[in-house]
């Protein structure tokens, strides 16, 4: 009896143990298998399964905190700026700036979990760097896929002359720093100036009003460049007057050495002027380059050589110093013609040769060619210099009547929008360079059909010593319309700061 009773003690405490083992591994079990815990979500676990089944949700801004505790910040905004979604006060999920797909950002980074990883590794706290996700509207550089860019919902181009007591921005009477005598019409025999008081207001939106102030704070540590013919010249102009509302600044500095802008010997003028604002560290230049082509002499030891006019290569120039800007405005048009091309020795060479395609040859045919290309290389730029904005302005109409600047042609009309005042088409009256653009990085600037109906504006037969001769209808009064050029030009640089 008694080895029977202990025998059966023996057995108890048997499955007592057994029973014990039983519970640890089952305690064990509930701390480190995924399906159990599970039931007790971690926040990062919360966080990585809305990634999975809803990440378009979050980032579009519908409303998951309720059933996920997931506080969002903000929804994805136009201007790039960093956009998160955060889960209490641990973890941040980030859009990247550059607009990064999560396949890069881990191609870059190692693996997904590399970050937490390294940090338990090293004893340090659970918050982790932000990881980037594809959002469901990516953040890419603006492709065209239209004729005219800007604000989502405003076509710039399209619109209607008024009239404000406001206008202008500045007096014809000053901005002698910055500008031609031969273009302050307030200095010639001129003596109406009712165009000075027009401005453009666009169909679909209101344009932000333009100050100097504003416009250096936006361009604070930036450069902004304009690369183009004469009618780029007075754009420039018309910034720098506009932007010092037309006053003497003589803490301005000319930094044109920096560029290689300097007046060679003999020399009429340099090839362009650059302008720093020491307090904002904001530099406005321009430089002359009519065709948009790279031009070389065919012979540099002769002084009387033809120049290599590379249709497919942009101005060396551009390639030196793009680098360093942060806006570019181009232009070209009216130098594309033969008496031009022949005057200033300009030989048409395409992949490096004298060019022997008959339709290239055409004038029309060059300018096509040099019009997408250079937009094609500046298009090809912008990956690698993110914080560069580029613009291609359309051509600056000419209002020769009965004839051609060199045949008597004239420009006398002195009232305003006496052709109209508004303008409705959607397609740009440029098709050329609107066409060039399209599909890339590079906006429109499209002044054109809105430029048309200002025939009053021009230089015309005034100036300074009133003298007789030809009458310039293509160059236009300061204060005047190359202003609205710009205040179109300023509503479309976005404010983010250079990167």
């Amino acid at each position: 009896m008694k080895g029977g009773a202990q025998g059966m003690k023996i057995s108890q405490v048997s499955l007592v143990l057994i029973g014990l083992v039983c519970l640890t591994v089952l305690a064990l079990a509930w701390t480190k298998t995924t399906f159990l815990t599970s039931f007790s979500p971690t926040q990062s676990r919360v966080l990585q399964l809305d990634l999975e089944e809803g990440p378009k949700e979050i980032l579009e801004g519908k409303n998951n905190s309720v059933q996920t505790g997931i506080k969002q910040v903000e929804s994805l905004s136009s201007s790039g700026t960093e956009v998160a979604v955060e889960m209490g006060n641990t973890e941040n999920v980030a859009i990247t700036d550059k607009g990064e797909s999560l396949p890069t950002v881990l191609e870059r980074t190692g693996s997904e979990d590399s970050g937490v990883k390294d940090k338990s590794k090293q004893g340090e706290t659970t918050r982790q760097k932000p990881l980037a996700v594809e959002p469901s509207v990516k953040r890419e550089q603006t492709r065209n896929s239209s004729a005219t860019s800007g604000e989502k919902d405003c076509n710039y181009a399209q619109g209607k002359w008024v009239f404000d007591d406001n206008w202008p921005l500045y007096s014809g009477y000053g901005c002698k720093q910055w500008l031609s005598p031969m273009w302050a019409c307030r200095l010639t025999q001129r003596t109406d100036f009712e165009y000075e008081r027009l401005r453009w207001q666009p169909r679909d939106c209101k344009m932000e009003h333009f100050t100097g102030r504003k416009f250096l704070q936006r361009m604070r540590h930036k450069t902004l460049a304009f690369v183009g013919d004469s009618l780029g010249r007075q754009q420039f102009q018309s910034l720098m007057c506009m932007v010092t509302g037309g006053e003497e600044r003589p803490e301005v500095q000319d930094v044109g050495y920096q560029y290689g802008l300097v007046k060679a010997r003999g020399a009429v003028r340099p090839d362009g002027w650059a302008y720093r604002f020491p307090r904002f560290n904001a530099t406005i230049l321009y430089y002359w380059s009519a065709s948009l082509c790279d031009l070389e002499p065919i012979n540099a030891s002769n002084p009387h050589t033809d120049i290599a006019m590379h249709l497919d290569r942009p101005p060396a120039f551009l390639r030196r110093f793009l680098h360093g800007f942060d806006v570019l405005v181009l232009n070209t048009g009216h130098h594309w013609n033969r008496g031009k091309l022949n005057a200033n020795r300009w030989v048409m060479y395409v992949g490096g040769v004298p060019n022997k395609n008959r339709k290239i040859a055409e004038i029309g045919g060059a300018k096509n060619l040099t019009v997408h290309s250079i937009v094609k290389w500046v298009d090809s730029q912008l990956p690698l210099y993110p914080h560069l904005q580029a613009f291609l302005r359309t051509m600056s109409p000419r209002h020769f009547f009965n004839g051609d600047w060199n045949t008597g042609g004239t420009c006398d009309n002195t009232t305003p929008l006496s052709g109209g005042k508004e303008v409705v088409q959607e397609k740009s009256s440029d098709p050329v360079t609107a066409s060039a653009v399209t599909g890339t990085g590079v906006k429109l600037l499209d002044i054109t059909a809105l430029s048309q109906l200002r025939d009053e504006a021009h230089i015309s037969r005034y100036s300074i010593r009133a003298t007789p001769g030809m009458q310039d209808c293509l160059h236009w009064c300061l204060p005047g319309l190359p202003d609205t050029w710009n205040e179109i030009l300023f509503a479309q640089i976005s404010s983010p700061t250079k990167s």
